[in-house]
């Protein structure tokens, strides 16, 4: 599964700015991806982790703004469609799992 994380937050003063830009951090610091300038994405095994993720980012959240965490799957992960200078890209996959004995 996958977890997006999107947020809107005021940077409109010097502490705004300073609070979004620790937000951006923290997410890093939790294992999630930069997608886009407000928009961040994280692997996760299974729901638990999924709950888990997204329990921890509520820790780190600013004061102020929007923050959106959706969940889905790898199967829906993969139908994304991208686009890069009007030209379409390739499909992503999903990361291989490891199964243990």
């Amino acid at each position: 599964m996958w977890l997006l994380v999107m947020f809107d937050l005021p940077v409109e003063t010097r502490e705004e700015r300073k609070q979004a830009n620790r937000f951006r951090h923290d997410l890093l610091g939790l294992g999630f991806e930069r997608c886009q300038f407000s928009v961040y994405l994280r692997f996760c095994e299974g729901r638990e982790q999924v709950e888990t993720a997204t329990r921890r980012v509520e820790k780190v959240l600013p004061k102020g703004g929007l923050v959106y965490c959706l969940a889905f799957t790898d199967r829906q992960y993969e139908s994304i469609i991208r686009f890069d200078h009007r030209k379409r890209l390739p499909g992503l996959k999903s990361p291989d799992q490891f199964l243990l004995f």
